[in-house]
């Protein structure tokens, strides 16, 4: 895989939620959950590592990096020998792995992949990732009178906000593999707990 992520470095920014750092965070997380379930190792490498390879196109297209990934994952893999049948699971993987689109991963490694990548999103680095994503394009930490909205948007007013209209939303059991359920659990509690202890300091107490 040394060969597939020196070819895609060029697509990531650093300083960003998305940048590299986090997909190698989620291809640590996606590897020790294939290796509990007997997964294709290939496929799931692959499809973490290419999950978020047109992220920065987003920003500067607006098109979904899911749908854009799974179209360019294919003639990467291709010039590393990849076959055929494990091209097109890596392309569902990517196809189905984002939050906001809600669609049903019908394979093993798709699976997974979906969970490695939500579990990024709850815990202790994820609010530092929140709070300074927010922080740098404006938006206050918390501001008690800008209430959160009922769907999630990636245009939320406040870094609190973020965790009630997505974050909290990633119940443990929501995820579908059993090592990622348990990961989730201890987590998603911290994450809580930290919410919780931010606005009850926030009102003196």
């Amino acid at each position: 895989m040394d060969r597939l992520k020196e070819k895609i470095l060029h697509y990531f920014e650093d300083g960003k939620g998305h940048g590299f750092d986090h997909t190698e965070r989620v291809y640590n997380l996606a590897v020790r959950i294939a290796k509990e379930e007997n997964a294709d190792l290939d496929v799931v490498k692959a499809s973490t590592l290419l999950h978020d390879i047109c992220r920065k196109k987003e920003e500067e297209t607006g098109l979904c990096h899911a749908s854009e990934g799974s179209k360019l994952a294919p003639k990467i893999l291709k010039e590393l020998n990849f076959s055929e049948e494990k091209i097109k699971n890596v392309v569902h993987c990517i196809e189905v792995h984002r939050f906001s689109k809600g669609l049903k991963p019908l394979t093993k490694e798709a699976r997974i992949l979906q969970d490695a990548d939500r579990l990024d999103a709850i815990g202790a680095i994820a609010i530092t990732r929140i709070i300074s994503h927010n922080t740098m394009i404006g938006n206050p930490v918390y501001d008690p009178t800008i209430k959160p909205s009922e769907e999630y948007t990636s245009k939320g007013k406040t870094a609190l906000n973020h965790f009630f209209e997505k974050i909290f939303k990633l119940k443990p059991e929501t995820f579908h593999t059993c090592l990622a359920k348990e990961i989730a659990k201890d987590r998603y509690k911290f994450t809580t707990d930290f919410v919780d202890r931010f606005i009850s300091e926030w009102r003196g107490n």
